[in-house]
């Protein structure tokens, strides 16, 4: 999320975030578009018994690697950008100041842009995302094995904390809200409380020091990336299957797949962390094998909406907003083409606006 054209770009890194974006824009057109979608994937959200629609749970879970996955990449994209700016020399107040201000920025645009749009203070991913870049300022000093193992303590001690702090179902406390558990009211949402999705950024910036101390040869970080997703899938299945403890209050209600994957993401459970950076691990080592084995296009779209992410993030919203003046509600179909003419109108836009920003790699452009 940090460079410009100049800098070392890994193409695999750019695919995986252009693929999140992608189904990201389903995502959203689905709630735009979509009568049936379902939007269970918390304690808050989900009354026992209900019944989850296969089509359309599907549809919505597999949008779940998005988050994760874009805030483990921006950790990724930090710790490339200051291996890369130090390695040119350039003093660690000016890498501090830079980082700072753009995680300002970015957690601003969920307070201002999209909470003004929703006509409520609503903080999502770009609030996380912001204030833990404001926070890796100070935490990036610690090193890679305290980064590392703080991360983790983290991520499997948030359902701790909050089994100690909430009554899962009830109502949080701001500064509860703000740090572990969400909130759904009417005067305001908080849907990615700081701290967990902090841990994820976290673990991002461990794995960018790994790539960029293996840059001659990426073959022990593709190993490091599919054993660790093995072993997060594997750690999946049996806090799953255990049915306790790492699920955030949202046990099995049955064998079935839709069961088996209906996990918490808000606030994020220990399983929903293990299986989403699991899987975004394997996805994102194959995609490095693939780099190797072909000729990487610069105007390809996945590779643009992912050298483009949060530019997209913003613009796609915009683009369904208008869309949704001129284009009715409907089913499960609507939202999959509503999505597909999202990315066929933005496919234009991130190419002019990569060129700007390459092309002016310090101007304002550079914090989106």
């Amino acid at each position: 999320m940090m460079f410009d054209k100049s800098e070392y770009r890994i193409a695999a890194i750019d695919w995986m975030r252009g693929i999140v974006m992608i189904l990201m824009a389903l995502d959203h057109a689905s709630g735009f578009f979509n009568n049936g979608r379902i939007f269970a994937d918390s304690i808050l959200l989900y009354e026992t018994g209900d019944i989850l629609a296969a089509d359309q749970f599907l549809t919505r879970w597999i949008t779940h690697i998005c988050a994760p996955t874009f805030v483990f990449l921006a950790g990724t994209a930090i710790a490339i950008n200051t291996v890369q700016r130090q390695q040119q020399g350039i003093s660690s107040s000016v890498i501090d100041r830079e980082l700072f201000i753009r995680g300002a920025f970015i957690a601003l645009l969920d307070l201002l842009v999209l909470s003004l749009a929703a006509g409520k203070i609503v903080l999502q991913v770009l609030y996380a995302i912001g204030v833990s870049m404001m926070i890796m300022v100070v935490l990036r000093r610690l090193g890679a094995r305290v980064l590392f193992f703080a991360a983790i303590t983290i991520l499997i001690g948030s359902e701790f904390l909050l089994m100690v702090l909430w009554e899962h179902g009830g109502d949080a406390p701001l500064w509860l809200a703000l740090t572990f558990a969400p909130v759904f009211s009417t005067s305001y949402s908080i849907m990615y409380p700081l701290i967990p999705w902090l841990a994820m950024m976290m673990l991002g910036w461990v794995f960018g020091e790994r790539l960029m101390s293996k840059q001659s040869d990426v073959w022990p970080v593709q190993r490091l990336l599919m054993v660790s997703g093995c072993v997060a899938l594997m750690l999946f299945m049996l806090i799953r299957g255990m049915d306790g403890y790492g699920n955030m209050f949202m046990l099995l209600e049955g064998d079935s797949l839709v069961q088996w994957l209906h996990i918490s993401k808000y606030p994020p459970s220990l399983a929903y962390t293990l299986l989403e950076l699991g899987l975004m691990a394997i996805i994102l080592a194959a995609l490095m094998r693939l780099e190797k084995m072909i000729r990487v296009r610069s105007n390809e779209p996945v590779l643009l909406f992912g050298q483009t992410a949060l530019f997209f993030y913003l613009a796609h919203f915009g683009v369904l907003a208008v869309l949704s003046l001129v284009l009715s509600r409907g089913g499960l179909e609507q939202a999959y083409l509503v999505a597909l003419l999202v990315l066929v109108i933005l496919y234009p836009i991130c190419r002019i606006y990569r060129s700007l920003k390459w092309q002016n790699p310090q101007s304002l452009l550079r914090f989106l």
